[in-house]
């Protein structure tokens, strides 16, 4: 979850910031060396304007941004390399005709909109050839001749193979490297959440903004996790087969999963034991084990990604026993303190042994992977049990026209978007031919790029791409006055695209600031303009940014306070499904067959609900309406997931032997409360009156109370055999304290969500 900080000068700030990570170096030399050689020959052969076309051909299909198994980016680029010599060929042969190009413009942007129905590779090439057609158009085509044409398609179908050559080539020799890498970035993104969950205990007057940075970082694994068993279930299909580093790495994916629900189980517990005052004796040693377990797992990114074995877990293993050493001395001080122990703090030890245990589990779950990650490496094979995921179900062609069909309304957010931007980009390229516009696509460019399908999106490409332009086209224009000769310019060009190539992930802003003097000076460099045209960029783009703005703001636009309240009761539901396959485990124990699926799927829902409100946040004010009830409807729905997930890992502890009466009860007026606040969403209507919950929790804890009476009667006599009561004290006190947060989650999702339906 982002920060919601929008003072201008704050959020123009942060959008010129880095994301955490590293500068993807390897990304920047294959770039350096893919447009390296069309320059290079285009120097040495004195035909620096024909290899221009190589090289825009070349950069393109370089960026297709595919992140997937090798079948899906061969299929990538060669769909970009095909698609950018076609749009080259169209410009050719419309360029001359005015009243040809306008329509032609409008048809190619319209369907390469509607591509994005297809997912993001999909919108990935369909962008890349885009903006081919329209430096074409405007730069590169004209029709004096077929032998000219064909020459230059077949310059630009060369650089678009060179590409695929140099990058396929490469990927072709190790076909597993995309999941060694997506597995070892889950594996860095679990340690990054696994380091904020050691800060939990943080100054109350900063807890809010942990609590953001917490589930953004929750938010990141989901991802990298739902990304990781997708191009596993690619390379691995059931018709192939997995091999036995496909073994390894399946395992290595599905224990990121459950290390994830094991730290956010972890979170919930701390969140509980850092009210009492006990838990603090024992602080210093919970946070030591949890920061040596995020070094581990960063130790196992790095042993993937580089395949090389050097996890060392020397460290974590004394901090796991300076923690069970020190939670044995406090045990032994509670206990023959026994008599000055109250009823109301015997929660607070047991909780405190749920904490130790769980950090103990914690760290052998990380030594179960270290093994895996050396047999991995060395080749082994592992005694791991392998475990099944089942593979995304293959399109069908019928699948893509039905696709189609179904979203070419008027209804559908998509078709919208790719009308509006057929429209802005159409107008955009009459303004440049029209008008004595030097240089003037790179309005119809700038307004292509920045238009998105919401404002905010909108909005926060145009003032990364307008301001990224303006210092950029500073840097363009000191540079053309200061280099004179042919070479220097082009060994500047390229280690600009060598850099902006390398924090390309890391922030679009420095990618454009960067990438600005590199187009400048390539125009240069083939003696297409001076200072000049330095300027020229930055005029043209704040006219593009502009146009791109209104267009998103006037031409029917989908605003997300209207999506929203659908957002939200998907979300409730998701959450709500989940909750009620692991209360069923609870009263009747069963295979749980179907938990993962549904913890997955409340979770990517908890994460569409996150981004829908962040789109929420880029929107005009007047159009915002309250913010503050939203923000507070998902951080509770995000509470409710996280004490459903504790739930569900201790039920692996229960035996189901000892049942409240209540809950049975209970948990069915939790779930028609979830149902109903769900179709308030659904129906615009304020929820039904909130039931009686704390009179069904009031008898569970009189019987939790009797339960520790019990217990702390018979400390004194028997503490170390584990007792029938003890038994029941480890089960129900923990179902006791999460089900006092859900109903307290309960509590504040209701009252928040009537307000947003007044």
């Amino acid at each position: 979850m982002q920060s919601t900080d929008k003072r201008p000068l704050s959020w123009l700030l942060q959008q010129f910031q880095l994301k955490p990570g590293k500068p993807a170096i390897l990304s920047g030399l294959r770039s350096l060396f893919i447009l390296g050689v069309p320059i290079g020959i285009g120097i040495i052969t004195n035909h620096a304007a024909e290899s221009a076309i190589a090289t825009l051909a070349a950069w393109f299909v370089g960026m297709v941004n595919v992140d997937g198994a090798y079948r899906q980016r061969a299929t990538a680029m060669i769909a970009a390399t095909i698609g950018v010599t076609l749009m080259f060929l169209i410009a050719s042969l419309v360029s001359n005709h005015l009243w040809l190009a306008i329509p032609t413009t409008f048809l190619v942007i319209f369907i390469a909109g509607l591509a994005s129905l297809y997912g993001n590779v999909a919108a990935s090439v369909s962008l890349i050839t885009s903006i081919m057609f329209v430096i074409s158009l405007a730069k590169f085509a004209s029709f004096s001749n077929w032998s000219t044409l064909i020459l230059h398609c077949a310059l630009c179908l060369a650089g678009g193979a060179w590409t695929s050559f140099l990058l396929l080539g490469l990927w072709a020799v190790r076909p597993d490297v995309p999941a060694m890498e997506i597995v070892a970035n889950c594996y860095l993104s679990l340690s990054q959440f696994v380091n904020l969950a050691s800060q939990r205990g943080v100054n109350p007057d900063e807890r809010q903004e942990w609590t953001q940075q917490f589930l953004q970082a929750q938010d990141i694994v989901i991802q990298d996790l739902t990304s990781a068993r997708s191009i596993w279930t690619t390379i691995w299909t059931r018709q192939r087969g997995a091999t036995l580093r496909g073994n390894h790495l399946l395992v290595l994916i599905e224990d990121v999963n459950q290390l994830v629900n094991s730290v956010v189980a972890l979170s919930e517990l701390l969140a509980i034991a850092s009210e009492h005052q006990l838990f603090y004796r024992l602080q210093e040693e919970v946070e030591q084990v949890i920061e040596q377990l995020a070094i581990a797992l960063q130790m196992l990114s790095e042993a993937i990604a580089k395949e090389k074995n050097s996890v060392h877990l020397g460290d974590l293993d004394r901090t796991v026993e300076a923690l069970e050493h020190q939670w044995e001395v406090l045990r032994a001080q509670i206990f023959n303190q026994t008599i000055n122990l109250q009823i109301d703090e015997y929660p607070d030890v047991v909780n405190i042994r749920r904490i130790t245990a769980s950090l103990t589990k914690l760290a052998q779950q990380v030594h179960t992977d270290a093994d895996v990650v050396a047999d991995l490496i060395q080749g082994k094979q592992s005694s791991i049990t392998q475990r099944d995921i089942s593979p995304p179900a293959q399109s069908e062609p019928t699948a893509i026209i039905d696709t189609l069909r179904q979203n070419f309304t008027f209804e559908s957010v998509l078709f919208r978007h790719a009308l509006r931007l057929a429209l802005i980009v159409t107008f955009a390229e009459l303004l440049a031919s029209i008008l004595p516009l030097p240089r003037g696509y790179w309005i119809t460019l700038t307004a292509l790029v920045a238009l998105k399908p919401n404002f905010g999106g909108t909005s926060e490409t145009t003032v990364q791409r307008v301001f990224g332009t303006i210092f950029g086209g500073i840097i363009g224009i000191t540079l053309v006055l200061l280099l004179k000769n042919t070479l220097a310019i082009a060994v500047c060009f390229l280690l600009l695209v060598f850099v902006a190539m390398a924090v390309r992930s890391l922030s679009y802003s420095i990618f454009i600031i960067l990438l600005t003097p590199a187009i400048i000076l390539l125009l240069n460099l083939i003696r297409a303009g001076g200072w000049e045209v330095g300027v020229l960029r930055i005029v043209d783009s704040l006219i593009g940014g502009v146009l791109a703005l209104l267009g998103s703001y006037l031409l029917f636009p989908s605003w997300e306070r209207q999506q929203l309240p659908a957002q939200l009761e998907k979300t409730i539901r998701a959450n709500l499904a989940y909750f009620q396959q692991v209360i069923a485990n609870y009263l009747h124990p069963q295979p749980d067959e179907s938990m993962n699926m549904l913890r997955h799927q409340a979770a990517l829902e908890n994460v569409n609900a996150n981004a829908a409100a962040q789109r929420l946040f880029s929107e005009p004010r007047h159009i915002q309406g309250e913010i503050e009830p939203v923000m507070t409807v998902i951080t509770y729905i995000r509470g409710f997931f996280s004490s459903v997930t504790t739930l569900a890992e201790h039920k692996r502890e229960f035996s189901g032997e000892y049942q409240f009466t209540e809950l049975k009860l209970l948990t069915d007026i939790i779930i028609q409360v979830l149902e109903n606040l769900a179709d308030a969403l659904g129906q615009g209507q304020p929820p039904q009156p909130l039931p009686a919950l704390d009179s069904y929790l009031e008898v569970i804890h009189n019987q939790i109370e009797q339960l520790h009476t019990a217990r702390l009667s018979e400390i004194a006599t028997n503490s170390q055999t584990l007792t029938s009561t003890l038994q029941a004290v480890r089960e129900q006190t923990p179902l006791s304290m999460e089900l006092d947060r859900i109903v307290n989650e309960i509590k504040v999702m209701h009252c928040v969500i009537a307000r947003l339906q007044e």
